[in-house]
Protein backbone atom coordinates (compact mmCIF):
# COMPACT_ATOMS: atom_id res chain seq x y z
CA UNK A 1 0.00 0.00 0.00
CA UNK A 2 3.08 2.29 0.83
CA UNK A 3 4.45 1.77 -2.35
CA UNK A 4 1.37 2.56 -4.27
CA UNK A 5 1.12 5.48 -2.66
CA UNK A 6 4.38 6.96 -3.18
CA UNK A 7 4.32 5.79 -7.07
CA UNK A 8 1.09 7.79 -7.36
CA UNK A 9 3.16 11.11 -5.48
CA UNK A 10 5.85 10.12 -8.02
CA UNK A 11 3.88 10.76 -11.30
CA UNK A 12 3.85 13.37 -13.43
CA UNK A 13 0.25 15.18 -14.02
CA UNK A 14 0.84 15.52 -17.71
CA UNK A 15 1.89 12.32 -18.68
CA UNK A 16 0.38 10.77 -15.88
CA UNK A 17 3.83 8.64 -15.83
CA UNK A 18 6.72 8.65 -13.51
CA UNK A 19 9.04 11.81 -13.68
CA UNK A 20 11.48 12.10 -15.90
CA UNK A 21 14.12 14.57 -14.99
CA UNK A 22 11.62 16.58 -12.76
CA UNK A 23 11.80 20.13 -12.96
CA UNK A 24 10.23 22.74 -10.48
CA UNK A 25 8.07 26.11 -11.38
CA UNK A 26 7.63 29.04 -8.88
CA UNK A 27 4.48 27.91 -7.35
CA UNK A 28 6.15 24.82 -6.24
CA UNK A 29 4.24 22.09 -9.01
CA UNK A 30 6.79 19.29 -10.10
CA UNK A 31 6.63 18.07 -13.70
CA UNK A 32 9.27 16.15 -16.41
CA UNK A 33 10.85 19.35 -18.24
CA UNK A 34 10.27 17.58 -21.37
CA UNK A 35 6.18 17.85 -20.77
CA UNK A 36 6.67 20.96 -18.96
CA UNK A 37 8.38 22.53 -21.94
CA UNK A 38 5.78 21.65 -24.28
CA UNK A 39 3.39 23.19 -22.22
CA UNK A 40 5.37 26.58 -22.17
CA UNK A 41 5.71 26.36 -25.53
CA UNK A 42 2.34 26.24 -26.81
CA UNK A 43 1.17 29.62 -24.10
CA UNK A 44 4.56 31.58 -25.37
CA UNK A 45 2.07 33.56 -28.10
CA UNK A 46 -0.46 34.07 -25.51
CA UNK A 47 1.28 36.73 -23.32
CA UNK A 48 1.27 35.17 -19.88
CA UNK A 49 2.22 31.49 -18.84
CA UNK A 50 -0.08 29.06 -16.47
CA UNK A 51 0.62 26.52 -14.32
CA UNK A 52 -1.03 23.08 -15.57
CA UNK A 53 -1.48 22.22 -11.89
CA UNK A 54 -3.02 25.47 -9.86
CA UNK A 55 -3.31 27.82 -12.85
CA UNK A 56 -0.66 30.42 -11.67
CA UNK A 57 0.49 32.79 -13.89
CA UNK A 58 3.83 34.34 -14.79
CA UNK A 59 4.05 37.19 -17.06
CA UNK A 60 7.64 35.98 -18.51
CA UNK A 61 8.90 32.67 -19.04
CA UNK A 62 9.09 30.95 -15.74
CA UNK A 63 12.63 29.53 -15.11
CA UNK A 64 12.67 25.45 -14.90
CA UNK A 65 14.56 24.38 -11.50
CA UNK A 66 15.61 20.75 -11.48
CA UNK A 67 15.03 19.17 -8.36
CA UNK A 68 17.70 17.19 -7.52
CA UNK A 69 15.68 15.36 -4.49
CA UNK A 70 12.66 14.15 -6.63
CA UNK A 71 14.93 13.52 -8.91
CA UNK A 72 17.00 11.07 -6.81
CA UNK A 73 14.13 9.63 -4.74
CA UNK A 74 12.48 8.39 -8.19
CA UNK A 75 15.50 6.83 -8.89
CA UNK A 76 15.83 4.95 -5.72
CA UNK A 77 11.91 3.80 -6.28
CA UNK A 78 12.19 2.17 -9.39
CA UNK A 79 15.66 0.46 -8.54
CA UNK A 80 13.45 -0.88 -6.16
CA UNK A 81 10.42 -1.87 -8.00
CA UNK A 82 11.73 -4.19 -10.78
CA UNK A 83 8.71 -4.68 -12.70
CA UNK A 84 8.42 -8.34 -14.04
CA UNK A 85 5.66 -7.74 -16.77
CA UNK A 86 7.66 -5.24 -18.67
CA UNK A 87 10.95 -7.58 -18.94
CA UNK A 88 8.39 -9.77 -21.58
CA UNK A 89 10.80 -12.53 -20.14
CA UNK A 90 8.28 -15.42 -19.04
CA UNK A 91 8.57 -18.78 -17.28
CA UNK A 92 9.78 -21.77 -19.69
CA UNK A 93 7.89 -24.47 -18.21
CA UNK A 94 4.23 -22.65 -17.90
CA UNK A 95 3.13 -23.32 -21.42
CA UNK A 96 -0.62 -23.16 -20.68
CA UNK A 97 -0.56 -19.39 -20.21
CA UNK A 98 2.12 -17.33 -19.95
CA UNK A 99 3.80 -16.12 -16.79
CA UNK A 100 6.39 -13.69 -15.88
CA UNK A 101 10.14 -15.33 -15.04
CA UNK A 102 11.47 -14.57 -11.45
CA UNK A 103 15.15 -15.90 -12.12
CA UNK A 104 16.52 -17.31 -14.82
CA UNK A 105 18.89 -20.83 -14.86
CA UNK A 106 22.29 -20.92 -16.42
CA UNK A 107 23.00 -24.42 -16.38
CA UNK A 108 19.29 -25.75 -17.27
CA UNK A 109 19.27 -22.37 -19.89
CA UNK A 110 15.64 -21.77 -18.75
CA UNK A 111 13.50 -19.10 -16.98
CA UNK A 112 11.38 -19.75 -14.00
CA UNK A 113 8.24 -18.52 -12.87
CA UNK A 114 7.84 -18.47 -8.50
CA UNK A 115 5.82 -22.03 -8.73
CA UNK A 116 8.88 -23.78 -10.85
CA UNK A 117 11.52 -21.73 -8.63
CA UNK A 118 10.49 -24.09 -5.22
CA UNK A 119 10.64 -27.11 -7.25
CA UNK A 120 13.72 -26.12 -9.03
CA UNK A 121 17.82 -28.23 -8.31
CA UNK A 122 19.76 -26.33 -5.51
CA UNK A 123 22.98 -27.60 -6.49
CA UNK A 124 26.16 -25.72 -7.36
CA UNK A 125 25.87 -26.13 -11.04
CA UNK A 126 22.76 -24.65 -11.43
CA UNK A 127 23.51 -21.14 -11.58
CA UNK A 128 20.24 -18.50 -10.92
CA UNK A 129 20.16 -14.77 -12.60
CA UNK A 130 17.93 -12.32 -12.93
CA UNK A 131 15.50 -13.12 -15.86
CA UNK A 132 17.48 -12.76 -19.17
CA UNK A 133 16.94 -14.14 -22.99
CA UNK A 134 20.65 -14.57 -23.37
CA UNK A 135 21.19 -17.45 -21.38
CA UNK A 136 23.79 -18.99 -23.84
CA UNK A 137 25.78 -15.47 -23.69
CA UNK A 138 25.97 -16.83 -20.22
CA UNK A 139 28.45 -19.63 -20.88
CA UNK A 140 32.00 -20.12 -22.36
CA UNK A 141 31.71 -21.24 -26.05
CA UNK A 142 34.56 -22.68 -26.31
CA UNK A 143 33.78 -25.55 -22.81
CA UNK A 144 30.05 -24.30 -22.69
CA UNK A 145 30.73 -23.78 -18.85
CA UNK A 146 29.24 -21.42 -16.87
CA UNK A 147 31.18 -18.30 -16.96
CA UNK A 148 32.14 -17.28 -13.38
CA UNK A 149 35.37 -15.36 -13.65
CA UNK A 150 37.19 -11.74 -15.21
CA UNK A 151 40.38 -11.97 -16.94
CA UNK A 152 41.31 -7.96 -15.88
CA UNK A 153 44.33 -8.47 -18.47
CA UNK A 154 42.14 -9.42 -20.94
CA UNK A 155 38.98 -7.55 -20.13
CA UNK A 156 37.03 -11.36 -21.04
CA UNK A 157 34.98 -13.25 -18.70
CA UNK A 158 36.34 -16.54 -18.55
CA UNK A 159 35.21 -20.28 -16.90
CA UNK A 160 36.96 -22.54 -14.74
CA UNK A 161 38.52 -24.66 -17.36
CA UNK A 162 39.83 -20.78 -19.59
CA UNK A 163 41.30 -19.85 -16.03
CA UNK A 164 42.91 -22.82 -16.17
CA UNK A 165 44.16 -22.69 -19.91
CA UNK A 166 47.30 -21.48 -21.47
CA UNK A 167 45.56 -18.52 -22.82
CA UNK A 168 44.86 -16.54 -19.08
CA UNK A 169 47.70 -18.97 -17.32
CA UNK A 170 49.43 -16.33 -14.84
CA UNK A 171 47.04 -13.72 -15.95
CA UNK A 172 44.75 -11.88 -12.46
CA UNK A 173 41.43 -13.34 -12.34
CA UNK A 174 38.44 -12.22 -10.56
CA UNK A 175 35.04 -13.79 -9.13
CA UNK A 176 32.10 -12.23 -11.64
CA UNK A 177 30.55 -10.49 -8.81
CA UNK A 178 33.82 -8.71 -7.87
CA UNK A 179 34.86 -7.40 -10.90
CA UNK A 180 31.73 -6.04 -11.23
CA UNK A 181 31.13 -4.27 -8.13
CA UNK A 182 34.31 -2.64 -9.17
CA UNK A 183 33.13 -1.61 -12.83
CA UNK A 184 29.85 -0.41 -11.13
CA UNK A 185 31.87 1.77 -8.63
CA UNK A 186 33.68 3.13 -11.27
CA UNK A 187 31.11 3.57 -13.60
CA UNK A 188 29.05 5.43 -10.49
CA UNK A 189 32.03 7.47 -10.28
CA UNK A 190 31.87 8.55 -14.37
CA UNK A 191 27.74 9.01 -13.91
CA UNK A 192 28.36 11.15 -10.58
CA UNK A 193 30.59 13.41 -12.72
CA UNK A 194 28.63 13.63 -15.91
CA UNK A 195 25.66 13.94 -13.47
CA UNK A 196 27.48 17.23 -12.65
CA UNK A 197 28.31 18.09 -16.01
CA UNK A 198 24.40 17.99 -17.09
CA UNK A 199 23.59 20.09 -14.29
CA UNK A 200 26.22 22.82 -15.30
CA UNK A 201 25.08 22.52 -18.64
CA UNK A 202 21.64 22.86 -17.68
CA UNK A 203 22.03 25.97 -15.59
CA UNK A 204 24.41 27.53 -18.55
CA UNK A 205 21.10 26.83 -20.93
CA UNK A 206 18.83 28.38 -18.08
CA UNK A 207 21.23 31.64 -17.94
CA UNK A 208 21.04 31.60 -21.78
CA UNK A 209 17.69 31.55 -21.96
CA UNK A 210 17.24 34.67 -19.97
CA UNK A 211 19.99 36.17 -21.25
CA UNK A 212 17.92 35.98 -24.99
CA UNK A 213 14.92 37.13 -22.61
CA UNK A 214 16.49 40.01 -21.57
CA UNK A 215 18.25 40.92 -24.97
CA UNK A 216 14.38 40.53 -26.00
CA UNK A 217 12.65 42.76 -23.80
CA UNK A 218 15.81 45.30 -23.88
CA UNK A 219 15.36 45.09 -27.85
CA UNK A 220 11.76 45.85 -28.01
CA UNK A 221 11.93 48.44 -25.05
CA UNK A 222 14.88 50.33 -27.70
CA UNK A 223 12.77 49.63 -30.98
CA UNK A 224 9.57 51.45 -29.03
CA UNK A 225 11.73 54.40 -27.80
CA UNK A 226 13.53 54.84 -31.56
CA UNK A 227 9.70 54.48 -33.13
CA UNK A 228 8.60 57.09 -30.55
CA UNK A 229 11.52 59.42 -31.64
CA UNK A 230 11.13 58.49 -35.63
CA UNK A 231 6.73 59.53 -34.34
CA UNK A 232 8.15 62.85 -32.82
CA UNK A 233 10.60 63.50 -35.46
CA UNK A 234 8.49 62.80 -38.40
CA UNK A 235 5.24 65.26 -36.32
CA UNK A 236 7.73 68.06 -35.65
CA UNK A 237 9.05 68.07 -39.10
CA UNK A 238 5.45 68.11 -40.38
CA UNK A 239 4.82 70.95 -38.39
CA UNK A 240 7.63 72.68 -39.04
CA UNK A 241 7.03 72.56 -43.01
CA UNK A 242 3.59 73.87 -42.84
CA UNK A 243 4.35 76.32 -40.67
CA UNK A 244 7.44 77.43 -43.19
CA UNK A 245 5.46 76.94 -45.98
CA UNK A 246 2.35 79.53 -44.34
CA UNK A 247 4.82 81.88 -43.64
CA UNK A 248 6.43 82.13 -47.43
CA UNK A 249 2.77 82.58 -48.11
CA UNK A 250 1.96 84.96 -45.81
CA UNK A 251 5.19 87.22 -46.67
CA UNK A 252 4.27 86.77 -50.16
CA UNK A 253 0.74 88.13 -49.60
CA UNK A 254 2.09 90.92 -47.29
CA UNK A 255 4.59 91.95 -50.32
CA UNK A 256 2.25 91.49 -52.76
CA UNK A 257 -0.43 93.58 -51.61
CA UNK A 258 2.39 96.16 -50.57
CA UNK A 259 3.35 96.10 -54.12
CA UNK A 260 -0.34 96.62 -55.12
CA UNK A 261 -1.02 99.31 -53.23
CA UNK A 262 1.76 101.47 -54.43
CA UNK A 263 1.38 100.43 -58.16
CA UNK A 264 -2.48 102.01 -57.66
CA UNK A 265 -0.78 105.19 -55.95
CA UNK A 266 1.53 105.00 -59.21
CA UNK A 267 -1.25 104.55 -62.05
CA UNK A 268 -3.46 107.53 -60.43
CA UNK A 269 -0.23 109.41 -60.58
CA UNK A 270 0.38 108.55 -63.97
CA UNK A 271 -3.05 109.81 -64.95
CA UNK A 272 -2.80 112.52 -63.51
CA UNK A 273 0.91 113.31 -65.10
CA UNK A 274 -1.00 112.50 -68.48
CA UNK A 275 -3.68 115.40 -68.29
CA UNK A 276 -1.16 117.79 -67.27
CA UNK A 277 1.21 116.29 -70.38
CA UNK A 278 -2.02 117.03 -72.83
CA UNK A 279 -2.55 120.37 -71.30
CA UNK A 280 0.90 121.50 -71.67
CA UNK A 281 0.96 119.94 -75.15
CA UNK A 282 -2.71 122.25 -75.98
CA UNK A 283 -0.45 125.28 -74.61
CA UNK A 284 2.33 124.65 -76.96
CA UNK A 285 0.37 124.78 -80.05
CA UNK A 286 -1.65 127.62 -79.25
CA UNK A 287 -0.67 130.18 -81.16
CA UNK A 288 -2.22 132.96 -79.25
CA UNK A 289 0.24 134.48 -76.86
CA UNK A 290 -1.96 136.58 -74.19
CA UNK A 291 -3.36 133.02 -73.36
CA UNK A 292 -0.22 130.98 -73.24
CA UNK A 293 1.26 133.80 -70.95
CA UNK A 294 -2.15 134.00 -68.56
CA UNK A 295 -2.18 130.27 -67.54
CA UNK A 296 -0.76 129.98 -64.35
CA UNK A 297 2.76 128.52 -63.96
CA UNK A 298 3.00 124.47 -63.75
CA UNK A 299 6.22 124.62 -61.61
CA UNK A 300 8.22 121.76 -61.63
CA UNK A 301 6.56 118.85 -62.27
CA UNK A 302 9.28 116.56 -62.08
CA UNK A 303 9.84 117.40 -58.47
CA UNK A 304 12.90 115.78 -57.15
CA UNK A 305 11.61 115.56 -53.57
CA UNK A 306 8.39 113.88 -55.18
CA UNK A 307 10.42 111.54 -56.82
CA UNK A 308 12.20 110.68 -54.12
CA UNK A 309 9.25 109.89 -51.62
CA UNK A 310 8.11 107.21 -54.44
CA UNK A 311 11.38 105.85 -54.78
CA UNK A 312 11.60 105.46 -51.13
CA UNK A 313 7.98 103.83 -51.43
CA UNK A 314 9.08 101.06 -53.47
CA UNK A 315 12.31 100.27 -51.78
CA UNK A 316 10.46 100.09 -48.57
CA UNK A 317 8.23 97.28 -50.03
CA UNK A 318 9.45 94.33 -47.92
CA UNK A 319 11.23 91.38 -49.72
CA UNK A 320 10.58 87.74 -48.76
CA UNK A 321 12.54 86.78 -45.54
CA UNK A 322 14.55 83.85 -47.13
CA UNK A 323 17.15 84.36 -44.85
CA UNK A 324 15.34 83.78 -41.85
CA UNK A 325 13.48 80.85 -43.48
CA UNK A 326 16.25 79.05 -44.68
CA UNK A 327 18.66 79.56 -41.80
CA UNK A 328 16.71 77.22 -39.30
CA UNK A 329 16.25 74.53 -42.19
CA UNK A 330 20.03 74.74 -42.94
CA UNK A 331 20.71 73.81 -39.33
CA UNK A 332 18.57 70.75 -39.08
CA UNK A 333 19.86 69.78 -42.22
CA UNK A 334 23.63 69.96 -40.70
CA UNK A 335 22.17 68.05 -37.64
CA UNK A 336 20.98 64.99 -40.00
CA UNK A 337 24.29 64.81 -41.70
CA UNK A 338 25.84 64.65 -38.12
CA UNK A 339 23.49 61.89 -37.44
CA UNK A 340 24.14 59.72 -40.91
CA UNK A 341 27.69 60.27 -40.48
CA UNK A 342 27.97 59.26 -37.13
CA UNK A 343 30.29 62.14 -36.05
CA UNK A 344 30.19 62.99 -31.67
CA UNK A 345 32.32 65.69 -31.39
CA UNK A 346 34.56 66.15 -27.96
CA UNK A 347 35.52 69.39 -26.37
CA UNK A 348 38.52 70.84 -27.77
CA UNK A 349 41.58 70.62 -26.18
CA UNK A 350 44.55 73.42 -26.55
CA UNK A 351 47.48 72.96 -29.24
CA UNK A 352 50.19 74.71 -27.91
CA UNK A 353 53.38 75.24 -30.21
CA UNK A 354 56.81 73.81 -29.43
CA UNK A 355 59.25 76.72 -28.85
CA UNK A 356 62.68 74.34 -28.68
CA UNK A 357 61.64 73.47 -32.48
CA UNK A 358 60.58 77.17 -33.76
CA UNK A 359 63.60 78.25 -36.08
CA UNK A 360 65.27 81.82 -35.20
CA UNK A 361 63.62 83.61 -37.95
CA UNK A 362 60.15 83.30 -36.17
CA UNK A 363 58.71 84.98 -32.72
CA UNK A 364 56.70 82.72 -30.99
CA UNK A 365 53.52 84.28 -28.53
CA UNK A 366 53.70 84.03 -24.88
CA UNK A 367 50.28 81.96 -25.08
CA UNK A 368 52.47 79.56 -27.60
CA UNK A 369 49.80 80.01 -29.95
CA UNK A 370 50.67 82.42 -32.83
CA UNK A 371 54.15 82.52 -35.11
CA UNK A 372 55.09 86.16 -36.70
CA UNK A 373 58.39 86.24 -39.26
CA UNK A 374 60.50 88.78 -36.75
CA UNK A 375 63.12 90.49 -38.45
CA UNK A 376 65.47 90.45 -35.17
CA UNK A 377 67.29 86.88 -34.59
CA UNK A 378 65.91 84.94 -31.29
CA UNK A 379 69.16 83.59 -30.46
CA UNK A 380 67.62 80.38 -29.69
CA UNK A 381 70.15 77.78 -28.83
CA UNK A 382 70.73 75.57 -31.63
CA UNK A 383 69.57 71.68 -31.15
CA UNK A 384 68.41 68.71 -33.68
CA UNK A 385 65.59 68.95 -33.01
CA UNK A 386 65.28 72.88 -33.98
CA UNK A 387 63.89 74.20 -37.26
CA UNK A 388 67.02 76.54 -39.21
CA UNK A 389 63.95 77.92 -41.56
CA UNK A 390 60.92 79.63 -40.66
CA UNK A 391 58.92 76.91 -39.45
CA UNK A 392 57.86 75.65 -35.91
CA UNK A 393 55.24 72.34 -34.68
CA UNK A 394 53.11 71.54 -32.12
CA UNK A 395 53.69 69.90 -28.91
CA UNK A 396 51.39 67.76 -29.25
CA UNK A 397 51.19 64.59 -31.45
CA UNK A 398 48.57 62.40 -33.53
CA UNK A 399 48.94 58.37 -33.72
CA UNK A 400 45.46 57.46 -33.74
CA UNK A 401 41.65 58.86 -34.21
CA UNK A 402 40.12 61.61 -36.02
CA UNK A 403 40.69 65.51 -35.14
CA UNK A 404 40.84 68.95 -36.23
CA UNK A 405 42.44 72.60 -35.87
CA UNK A 406 41.96 75.84 -37.14
CA UNK A 407 43.91 78.67 -38.05
CA UNK A 408 44.14 82.21 -38.75
CA UNK A 409 46.56 83.67 -41.31
CA UNK A 410 47.26 87.24 -42.32
CA UNK A 411 45.20 87.68 -45.86
CA UNK A 412 48.15 88.91 -47.48
CA UNK A 413 50.92 86.79 -46.15
CA UNK A 414 52.69 83.88 -47.30
CA UNK A 415 52.87 80.66 -45.31
CA UNK A 416 52.29 76.58 -45.03
CA UNK A 417 50.15 74.95 -42.40
CA UNK A 418 50.07 71.32 -42.23
CA UNK A 419 51.24 68.16 -40.96
CA UNK A 420 54.32 66.46 -40.41
CA UNK A 421 56.10 63.12 -38.84
CA UNK A 422 58.73 64.12 -36.21
CA UNK A 423 61.54 62.71 -37.95
CA UNK A 424 61.31 65.35 -40.53
CA UNK A 425 64.53 67.09 -41.43
CA UNK A 426 64.86 70.31 -39.04
CA UNK A 427 67.40 72.01 -41.67
CA UNK A 428 68.09 72.68 -45.68
CA UNK A 429 65.38 73.24 -48.53
CA UNK A 430 63.82 69.54 -47.84
CA UNK A 431 63.32 70.27 -44.56
CA UNK A 432 60.05 73.02 -45.20
CA UNK A 433 56.83 71.37 -44.85
CA UNK A 434 55.61 69.88 -48.32
CA UNK A 435 58.53 69.93 -50.08
CA UNK A 436 59.57 66.17 -48.64
CA UNK A 437 58.01 62.87 -47.97
CA UNK A 438 57.14 63.53 -44.16
CA UNK A 439 54.77 66.19 -44.44
CA UNK A 440 51.70 67.83 -46.27
CA UNK A 441 51.23 71.37 -46.55
CA UNK A 442 48.60 74.26 -47.89
CA UNK A 443 50.86 76.81 -48.93
CA UNK A 444 49.41 80.69 -49.74
CA UNK A 445 51.39 82.70 -52.26
CA UNK A 446 49.91 86.04 -54.02
CA UNK A 447 46.64 84.52 -53.50
CA UNK A 448 47.14 81.22 -55.18
CA UNK A 449 46.67 78.12 -52.84
CA UNK A 450 48.59 74.90 -53.78
CA UNK A 451 48.31 71.56 -51.67
CA UNK A 452 52.29 70.27 -51.48
CA UNK A 453 53.13 67.05 -50.52
CA UNK A 454 57.32 65.26 -51.78
CA UNK A 455 57.73 69.04 -53.59
CA UNK A 456 55.03 67.89 -55.92
CA UNK A 457 51.74 70.13 -56.13
CA UNK A 458 48.86 68.38 -56.10
CA UNK A 459 46.26 71.25 -56.29
CA UNK A 460 46.78 74.88 -57.30
CA UNK A 461 44.01 76.77 -58.11
CA UNK A 462 42.84 80.62 -57.09
CA UNK A 463 40.31 81.94 -54.96
CA UNK A 464 37.66 84.72 -55.54
CA UNK A 465 38.66 87.76 -53.54
CA UNK A 466 35.04 88.02 -52.07
CA UNK A 467 35.68 85.47 -50.03
CA UNK A 468 37.43 86.55 -46.29
CA UNK A 469 40.44 83.65 -46.63
CA UNK A 470 41.41 84.07 -43.12
CA UNK A 471 40.67 80.89 -41.42
CA UNK A 472 41.26 77.47 -42.46
CA UNK A 473 40.44 74.12 -40.89
CA UNK A 474 42.90 70.96 -40.99
CA UNK A 475 41.29 67.71 -40.25
CA UNK A 476 43.17 64.67 -40.08
CA UNK A 477 41.77 60.68 -39.90
CA UNK A 478 44.51 58.85 -38.99
CA UNK A 479 43.39 55.38 -39.13
CA UNK A 480 42.19 56.01 -42.87
CA UNK A 481 45.01 57.74 -43.67
CA UNK A 482 43.26 61.24 -45.22
CA UNK A 483 44.03 64.85 -44.02
CA UNK A 484 41.78 67.45 -45.49
CA UNK A 485 41.99 71.30 -45.51
CA UNK A 486 38.83 73.67 -45.37
CA UNK A 487 38.47 77.41 -45.88
CA UNK A 488 36.50 78.23 -42.72
CA UNK A 489 33.94 80.65 -44.95
CA UNK A 490 29.86 81.01 -45.38
CA UNK A 491 29.47 78.52 -46.20
CA UNK A 492 32.51 76.34 -45.31
CA UNK A 493 34.60 75.52 -48.24
CA UNK A 494 36.40 72.17 -49.01
CA UNK A 495 39.56 72.30 -50.65
CA UNK A 496 41.69 68.78 -51.05
CA UNK A 497 42.53 66.14 -48.40
CA UNK A 498 45.30 63.99 -49.49
CA UNK A 499 45.37 60.03 -48.78
CA UNK A 500 48.45 58.31 -47.49
CA UNK A 501 49.15 55.72 -45.00
CA UNK A 502 50.50 57.30 -41.77
CA UNK A 503 53.71 55.24 -40.48
CA UNK A 504 54.40 57.84 -37.80
CA UNK A 505 52.82 59.80 -35.23
CA UNK A 506 51.72 63.56 -36.66
CA UNK A 507 52.12 66.95 -35.28
CA UNK A 508 50.49 70.34 -36.55
CA UNK A 509 53.22 72.20 -38.66
CA UNK A 510 53.20 76.28 -39.65
CA UNK A 511 55.58 78.14 -42.09
CA UNK A 512 55.68 81.58 -41.98
CA UNK A 513 57.46 83.35 -44.78
CA UNK A 514 54.93 86.98 -44.53
CA UNK A 515 52.62 88.03 -41.65
CA UNK A 516 51.80 85.02 -39.36
CA UNK A 517 49.50 82.19 -38.16
CA UNK A 518 47.55 82.00 -35.17
CA UNK A 519 46.08 78.79 -33.84
CA UNK A 520 42.74 79.99 -33.01
CA UNK A 521 41.10 76.71 -31.73
CA UNK A 522 41.98 73.77 -29.72
CA UNK A 523 42.25 70.35 -31.52
CA UNK A 524 39.18 68.54 -31.44
CA UNK A 525 38.76 65.14 -31.69
CA UNK A 526 35.39 63.16 -33.22
CA UNK A 527 33.91 59.91 -33.00
CA UNK A 528 30.98 57.43 -33.88
CA UNK A 529 27.71 58.13 -31.85
CA UNK A 530 27.52 55.46 -29.79
CA UNK A 531 24.34 55.46 -29.76
CA UNK A 532 21.71 56.69 -32.51
CA UNK A 533 19.15 57.71 -29.88
CA UNK A 534 21.45 60.42 -28.53
CA UNK A 535 21.33 62.18 -32.29
CA UNK A 536 18.16 61.83 -32.43
CA UNK A 537 16.80 63.11 -29.54
CA UNK A 538 19.07 65.76 -30.12
CA UNK A 539 17.25 66.46 -33.37
CA UNK A 540 14.04 66.54 -31.99
CA UNK A 541 15.22 69.15 -29.35
CA UNK A 542 16.95 71.32 -32.38
CA UNK A 543 13.40 71.01 -34.23
CA UNK A 544 11.20 71.92 -31.16
CA UNK A 545 14.13 74.78 -30.90
CA UNK A 546 14.03 76.13 -34.49
CA UNK A 547 10.35 75.91 -34.73
CA UNK A 548 9.81 78.10 -31.89
CA UNK A 549 12.61 80.49 -32.82
CA UNK A 550 11.60 81.04 -36.01
CA UNK A 551 8.15 81.79 -35.49
CA UNK A 552 7.90 83.10 -31.91
CA UNK A 553 7.70 86.67 -33.49
CA UNK A 554 5.71 87.25 -36.59
CA UNK A 555 8.19 87.84 -39.68
CA UNK A 556 7.82 90.80 -42.12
Amino acid sequence: MASTDLRQELDCSICLNIYTDPVTLRCGHNFCRVCIDRVLDTQEGSGVYICPECRAEFKKHPALIRNIPLCNIVERFLSTQPDQEETGIFCTYCIHSPVPAAKSCLHCEASLCDNHLRVHSKSEEHVLSDPTTSLGDRKCSVHKKILEYYCTEDSVCICVSCSLAREHRGHHVEMLDEASEKKKEKLRNVLQKLTTKREDTEKRVQRLQERRRGDQEKAAGVTETVTALFRDIKRQLENLEKRVMSEISRQEESVSLSVSDLMQQLEIKKDELSRKMRHIEELCNMSDPVTVLQEPDTGDLCDTEDRERHDDQVHGVRDLDVGLILDGLHILSDIIRDINTGIDVHEATDILLDINTAGNNIHISGDMKTASVSDINQNRTVTLERFQNYQVISTQKFSSGRHYWEVEVSKSGSWGVGMCYPSIDRRGGQSYIGYNKKSWSLMSYNNQYSVIHDSREILNYGLPDTIPLDKFRIYLDYEAGQLSFYAVCDPIRHLHTVTATFNEPLHAALCVWEGCIKISGGIRSWEKLPKFKKSAQRLVTSVEWEYGRMYSQPIG
